[in-house]
């Protein structure tokens, strides 16, 4: 019964179909900027866990906005930030690699659980000086986070637009910013 119950848990994960999401986000002012932490899950899909790991580095966007909150009209979009990440395998050294693109910092890891887990620390990170915002405005910031199929190969993207295991992306959180 152990047995099978083993061979059933395993045809699932070969079917995982992955997941992201925003599980928490806050802003603190300090030195006249705002700087994002934000904890998010990271778990790859069966078919973008076999790409990476025959080779394939994945891009990851964190996308951040900050928003012109305004009642009975349209919220305005006041700023925008993209925060670019690529993980890669390297079968040589086995080890997972995390760099990110903006700043060039790179990490190394031994599992992809733990380079997943790095990823989805975002500590004070900063978005906007408090001075380019009114203090007379309302304003909410929001995340989300993707899986970048644009920077795949030309073929490989083409399979991606049709796959829904390779259109992994959060759902935007958002809250309203504060001057804590």
């Amino acid at each position: 019964m152990a047995l099978g119950l083993a061979a059933a848990g395993a045809f699932a994960q070969d079917d995982d179909p992955g997941h992201f999401e925003v599980r928490s986000g806050s802003v603190e002012l300090a030195a006249n900027v705002y700087f994002l932490s934000a904890r998010l899950e990271y778990r790859l899909s069966t078919d973008a866990r076999g790409a990476l790991e025959s080779g394939l580095p994945l891009t990851i966007r964190l996308e951040i906005e900050l928003l012109n909150r305004r009642p009975m009209w349209m919220d305005t979009e006041v700023a925008s930030l993209t925060q670019l990440y690529q993980l890669e395998y390297h079968a040589l050294t086995e080890r997972y690699i995390v760099r990110n693109v903006n700043s060039g910092d790179q990490d190394s890891f031994a599992t992809l659980f733990a380079a997943l887990n790095f990823l989805g620390r975002v500590d004070r990170l900063p978005i906007i000086d408090a001075a380019l915002l009114d203090p007379e405005r309302t304003y909410d910031i929001r995340i989300r986070a993707l899986l970048d199929t644009e920077q795949l190969p030309g073929p490989l993207r083409l399979l991606a637009f049709w796959r829904r295991d390779w259109s992994l992306g959060s759902e935007w959180y958002r809250w309203r910013l504060a001057d804590d």
